[in-house]
């Protein structure tokens, strides 16, 4: 049915627009083809293009014809100007009327019509793709999930009130995160926030968290809320079994590092099965950073591991608390 349209056009219209609908969509092919490394369009691409290229070549030759007039041109003008008229149909024989001449087409005013045409198309051909949504399937990065509805329990309505898990979740969940941590390829595949308490404190310390994982790191940042200075902290450090022991200043606060292996345990849901024992998880990497300047209780932990034992360097975890930690919502005293 199109072909049929368009053999009725005149030359001088259809051949105008059958190169600019070529050319643009040959080009938009290609440009397609590139980007999306696809050989099988930057092969149609190649047939649209050359075929803009054809009729290109048919359209010089025609106007050729047209300002220099001889016989051999003429008789190529001639035939495509028959070519471009309809042929009557074999056995009603010819029209009647008088015999007058034709008038000649004006070619300009059809070109100028056809660009016109060819605009409107393209516009339309240009502006779909940006109406229409977008059938992409790529993996979009993870969004803070839980915690938002839940009762925040006793420890939280004490003064000065804490930060809930959800608030921690939006400050950790940070476009840049995974470029922070060295894997800037990566988009995070879960969010989530929680409104602790502290164990072994008969629910009274508010302990809120939030984590974050990757496919190569899980990041965990949590907040405790209790009367313990960061010089306080490293000497429980010294009893423990925190390994690289490192002291330091993070955004003008009292910090420390420490190493130490996460826990790893497993749950069988069978009937009658009864879940493993406790285990040795990987090695996680920490950053404990005074709440306040004057460190007087309290700390922020920025927690980063993965499951192949592998750990980012501790300029990462700086880079995370430096942008992470002046994010998170202060909460006056009342």
């Amino acid at each position: 049915m199109l072909g049929f349209l368009l053999r009725l056009l005149p030359f001088w219209v259809r051949e105008p627009l059958l190169i600019a609908v070529g050319s643009v969509l040959g080009v938009r092919i290609m440009y397609l083809a590139v980007h999306d490394h696809d050989r099988i369009a930057a092969g149609l691409g190649v047939v649209f293009l050359v075929f803009t290229a054809i009729r290109v070549h048919a359209v010089i030759r025609a106007l050729r014809a047209r300002r220099n007039p001889s016989p051999t041109a003429s008789a190529d003008g001639a035939a495509v100007d028959a070519a471009a008229q309809p042929q009557p149909q074999p056995g009603t024989g010819p029209r009647p009327g008088p015999n007058t001449p034709e008038k000649d087409h004006n070619a300009w005013g059809q070109a100028v019509a056809a660009v016109a045409v060819f605009g409107a198309l393209a516009a339309a051909l240009w502006v779909a793709p940006r109406m229409m949504p977008s059938d992409d399937n790529a993996p979009q990065p993870a969004s803070c999930s839980g915690g938002a509805h839940e009762e925040l329990p006793k420890a939280y309505k004490e003064t000065p009130q804490p930060v809930a898990g959800e608030e921690l979740c939006k400050a950790l969940n940070r476009p840049d995160l995974a470029k922070l941590l060295g894997t800037p390829g990566e988009i995070a595949t879960t969010a989530s926030g929680t409104s602790n308490t502290a164990p072994l404190t008969d629910g009274k310390v508010a302990q809120p968290e939030a984590e974050v994982t990757f496919d190569t790191y899980t990041v965990n940042v949590s907040a405790t809320y209790n009367e313990l200075t960061t010089d306080q902290y490293v000497k429980l450090m010294k009893f423990g079994d925190e390994k690289d022991v490192k002291t330091l200043t993070v955004l003008g606060r009292p910090a420390v590092f420490s190493s130490d292996h996460t826990m790893k345990f497993e749950i069988n849901l069978g009937s009658g099965g009864s879940g493993g024992p406790v285990e040795q998880g990987p090695l996680a990497r920490t950053l404990s950073v005074a709440l306040d300047r004057n460190d007087r209780g309290g700390y922020y932990e920025i927690t980063v591991w993965s499951t192949s034992g592998a750990l980012p360097d501790d300029s990462a975890l700086l880079d995370v608390a430096e942008r992470v930690l002046p994010t998170i919502p202060e909460r006056p005293v009342r």
